[in-house]
């Protein structure tokens, strides 16, 4: 039996032809696992979560045919419940589904009172029109799907300082409730070096509004990473990047109260909590 797989569900015919795992049971926001292992090389894959649907890569495993791929919910966009998740495999001409629930559970997010230029709570009419080209362009690259998964867990951090902000702060700024924060914030004084999480591909490189400088990074299999406030840009748009690179360099452009790094993790196109993707293993983000 492969390790991790405590949360398994099998086929009803083959109970060693394929193994499909994923947690029962995640908090709010957290990314999580779904592993698919077969004896049998798959003819064809789709995985179904929140209306989104995709096909996971295949790498070979001890002789198995593995398939991994990263979900997860954002804070902004879903309620706690129970959610379906829907799984099909081909294998030997044959169709085995899986539909499981994954409960979602609620989290207590602490509050964070800030105060900003009015300019950067209620931008001024004449901003508005680059604030709205800027989000169509950044939807599009958190939804971006590639072929082939490029990431390995856990990640790398980019930055060595302290954490600042945790995802799904309660923001209010200058006493008006905003979005929740959906990253993580780290301390990085101006040109402190910023380094890539994990392989993949910049989708984009430029200068937003609200979260300044900005590298989006394509990791692969609907996994998106993303740098704001930077000062410089080492990478443009195009480039290759290994875990660990150095991609650029941190600031305070756009809406910041001072140098830091605001780090995102896009994943099927939900903004999801990184901190986890840190420090855990496959294994545990299968549990």
């Amino acid at each position: 039996m492969i390790p991790g797989l405590s949360q398994a569900d099998t086929s009803t015919d083959d109970r060693e032809a394929i193994v499909l795992a994923h947690p029962k049971q995640v908090d709010m926001g957290q990314p999580f696992l779904v592993r698919l292992t077969s004896v049998q090389a798959f003819d064809r894959l789709s995985v179904n979560w929140l209306e989104q649907e995709f096909t996971p890569s295949v790498s070979q495993w001890n002789d198995r045919h593995v398939a991994i791929a990263m979900l997860g919910t954002d804070v902004l966009t879903l309620k706690p419940g129970r959610h379906t998740l829907l799984v099909r495999a081909w294998t030997g001409g044959k169709e085995t589904v899986w539909k499981r629930s994954v409960i979602i559970v609620a989290r207590a997010f602490p509050r964070q009172d800030l105060n900003l230029p009015s300019k950067m709570v209620t931008p001024p009419v004449a901003e508005l029109e680059r604030i709205k080209r800027e989000r169509t362009r950044t939807r599009k690259a958190k939804k971006t799907w590639s072929a082939q998964r490029l990431w390995q867990l856990p990640f790398h951090k980019p930055v060595k300082g302290k954490t600042t902000s945790v995802y799904g702060l309660q923001r209010v700024l200058n006493g008006k409730p905003k979005n929740p924060h959906r990253g993580m914030d780290f301390r990085a004084p101006t040109g402190t070096g910023v380094e890539a999480v994990a392989d993949g591909r910049v989708i984009l490189a430029e200068a937003h509004y609200y979260a300044g400088n900005s590298l989006y990074i394509d990791h692969g299999n609907g996994v998106i990473s993303l740098y704001f406030h930077l000062s410089k840009f080492d990478v443009v748009q195009g480039d290759l990047v290994k875990k660990g690179q150095m991609i650029g360099r941190s600031g305070s452009t756009g809406r910041a109260t001072g140098p830091h790094l605001h780090l995102s993790i896009s994943v099927q196109g939900q903004l999801v909590d990184p901190a986890p993707l840190f420090e855990k293993t496959t294994d545990q983000l299968l549990r």
